[in-house]
């Protein structure tokens, strides 16, 4: 059974000004949700609450399985991910980049090669194992931010504007990813953009963000 996260009547305000009012939504079946709106229109904000990284003002962000709720505890905490704009490296070879998370959670040695190679190989980035992290450009830097979330195997995944910084060939390779993701439905998958054509070309269902409210749109 899947994991499934609700949100209901999020709100958030900084110094700014308000930033999100009574958010709701229930993301129940593993695919591609695309949150759209304009830079600063609180798409971050929003993803960094449901990913349990920042506390909302009012409301709250459930989690389900099988309709029984899951504790917010550090064992859901590493069945989900946030992959931000830009992306920090270690000063290791892009393997060692992708396998730092398996080896701190004490996976046998032959698991953490195979998982590691096999999401090296889903983002093009097999032939580059041995290359130092800090070498490569900012397309594949993204696509090995990409690699090292996948590698822990997360049921829900936040990607924030994750093609906003790259090329035009490296936004197709990310959106290739994103595509095939959404193909095998075990992950649910949650990213923002401004592009309304990419949203229009990846979502199974769009959000939109206007005035700090969510709409939602069947894509």
């Amino acid at each position: 059974m899947s994991l499934e996260l609700v949100a209901s009547d999020i709100a958030k305000k900084y110094e700014s000004g308000q930033v999100l009012q009574e958010c709701s939504f229930s993301f129940r079946e593993c695919g591609l949700y695309v949150l759209m709106g304009p830079n600063g229109s609180g798409k971050s904000t929003f993803l960094r609450i449901c990913a349990l990284l920042e506390e909302p003002d009012r409301g709250d962000i459930r989690f389900y399985r099988g309709g029984s709720t899951v504790e917010k505890d550090i064992s859901l905490r590493r069945r989900i991910t946030l992959l931000l704009p830009k992306i920090g490296v270690f000063n290791a070879t892009v393997f060692g980049n992708i396998t730092y998370g398996l080896r701190i959670r004490g996976l046998q040695r032959d698991e953490i090669d195979n998982r590691a190679m096999k999401v090296l190989d889903f983002v093009g980035l097999g032939s580059k194992k041995h290359q130092k992290a800090l070498t490569l450009s900012s397309g594949e830097t993204q696509r090995l931010g990409i690699a090292r979330a996948l590698v822990i195997e997360p049921e829900i995944f936040f990607l924030d504007e994750p093609t906003a910084s790259i090329d035009h060939k490296n936004t197709e390779i990310v959106e290739d990813i994103l595509l095939k993701l959404k193909k095998d439905k075990q992950t649910l998958v949650i990213m923002s953009t401004h592009d309304m054509a990419q949203a229009e070309r990846l979502a199974d269902t769009m959000l939109i963000m206007q005035n700090g409210k969510l709409l939602t749109k069947s894509a």
